[in-house]
């Protein structure tokens, strides 16, 4: 079931009415019951892992915590909080890596690492064991985030999902826009991007001049498909009161690779940090690794090799989390290839801006950053988008020799063929204009939600019905497209 779907929003509306009409002390057992109904209309299959990845993380952090009162060796502890984790663990890779499962569930990954988040967090006492099976089950399966996140943590999340909550109209209107706001970025500009990116990927030969207009494509329909997905989700989490964490922040804007990272898929950066960049660091064979490192290169630079590792051990991960594939790995360790080529060249860099007079703060500079940046970010979605490895650096090598942007208007641009391409193309344009301008505004500092949220209901929802009659108007005329990251 789709988020764009009728289906969808009629499950939200349905949820919605139930939630605030039935008892507060209830309110919970709502969402639960919700929740599971949107996953079993996708298969029966799915909830059986679903339940499995809920069960093994509630009982083995009911386990742990058995078991440290009664003050058992740590050693154990840490046997049963690693058996945890790689039956979770063990389950996503048996499921996404080996093929024995045909049909992938939806949302797999993101749950997954949710419930191994929290089993983790109550293994390291940074979070108490649930003791309420059913309330646990919510946190894991709450259905607006269930099929690509955000990745909640249970400390800022579940406190929220099992509170009461009245119903308030500024909860609505917060809700309402930021879920608009999310169809608008989704069915305008990422669907008529795709309409682009997969002709061109799907004719390399016929298309053999517009890479650089594919990649670019590409990078705008994932950022809007993805951070729309993003807004829609957070915002029928508005409708019940309750705030998930964001997962995305301007990622084009950032001034580095590292940067970037912390504005994109911002809860999968920070799981990755916590439960894995943080334990390797701090592992005992990496304090070995450390110290030959020093031996070897220095102090200094010694200190920063073991962080650039665990950079590129994070980021293989993160490769093979999108999925079982070459292409995949390599877009992984391209990102942690440049964080810590970055990291090792730091003190040069710095050496290197103050014998040319540069602060780092000056606005040329800081627009260079973003250029800079943004154009590394780009060269990463040759490998995401293409289906192998070669098909990427084939890609690569279009990008330099060949460009012809006039193949663009022998692309069927929906229902309205050739014939309509410049007006997609103005649609793609103008869109981008508005995303960048909202963006740029709020990095400034500029709440303009809040502003919005603050009108008066009447002018509001004048403004939200404008933006439904221009999505209604300018979104994509070609097939429906599903969601990207609703694979993963």
């Amino acid at each position: 079931m789709s988020l764009v779907s009728n289906e969808f929003l009629l499950l939200v509306l349905a949820a919605v009415l139930v939630y605030y009409l039935a008892p507060k002390r209830i309110q919970w057992l709502v969402l639960l019951v919700f929740s599971y109904a949107y996953y079993l209309a996708g298969s029966v299959r799915y909830v059986v892992l679903l339940l499995f990845s809920t069960t093994v993380s509630y009982g083995m952090a009911l386990l742990i915590e058995y078991l440290r009162a009664r003050e058992v060796p740590a050693s154990t502890l840490k046997k049963m909080a690693a058996l945890g984790v790689v039956l979770n663990l063990g389950m996503l890779g048996a499921v996404k890596y080996t093929g024995w499962w045909k049909i992938f569930p939806l949302g797999i990954s993101f749950y997954t690492f949710q419930s191994t988040g929290y089993l983790l967090d109550v293994y390291w006492k940074r979070a108490k064991a649930e003791r309420s099976f059913l309330k646990y089950a919510l946190f894991v399966s709450f259905f607006p985030q269930l099929l690509q996140g955000p990745i909640g943590r249970f400390q800022r999340l579940a406190p929220q999902l099992f509170a009461p909550h009245a119903f308030d109209l500024h909860n609505l209107s917060y809700g309402v826009q930021r879920m608009i706001w999310g169809f608008a970025k989704k069915m305008i500009i990422a669907d008529w991007a795709g309409v682009f990116a997969d002709a061109i990927w799907a004719d390399l030969d016929r298309y053999n001049g517009l890479a650089l207009f594919g990649l670019l494509f590409y990078g705008i329909q994932l950022y809007a498909d993805f951070s729309g997905a993003m807004d829609v989700v957070i915002g029928i989490g508005n409708l019940f009161g309750i705030t998930m964490d964001e997962n995305f922040r301007r990622p084009y804007l950032a001034t580095s690779m590292a940067n970037f990272w912390k504005r994109w898929h911002i809860t999968l950066g920070e799981w990755m940090m916590d439960y894995v960049f943080y334990p390797v660091s701090l592992s005992g064979w990496m304090s070995k690794f450390s110290k030959w490192a020093k031996k070897k290169f220095g102090r200094k630079q010694g200190r920063v090799v073991p962080i650039a590792l665990a950079d590129l051990i994070v980021f293989f991960l993160v490769g093979i989390w999108h999925g079982a594939s070459w292409k995949y790995v390599m877009y992984g360790l391209l990102n942690g290839g440049i964080i810590a080529f970055s990291e090792l060249m730091a003190d040069p860099y710095r050496k290197m801006r103050k014998a040319l007079h540069i602060k780092g703060d000056e606005g040329w500079y800081h627009a260079f950053a973003v250029v800079r940046t943004f154009i590394l970010v780009n060269l990463r979605w040759f490998f995401d988008r293409s289906d192998t490895v070669s098909q990427g650096c084939y890609m690569i090598r279009q990008a330099v020799t060949h460009f012809a942007p006039s193949q663009l208007f022998d692309i069927a641009a929906g229902s309205g063929g050739t014939a309509f391409v410049p007006w997609a193309l103005l649609i793609i344009a103008v869109g981008c204009i508005v995303m960048v301008t909202v963006g740029v505004l709020q990095e400034k500092g500029y709440a303009i939600r809040d502003g919005l949220a603050r009108l008066p209901i009447p002018v509001s929802a004048g403004i939200y019905l404008l933006l439904l009659v221009l999505i209604g108007m300018f979104g994509s005329t070609a097939a429906p497209r599903g969601f990207l990251y609703a694979q993963f």
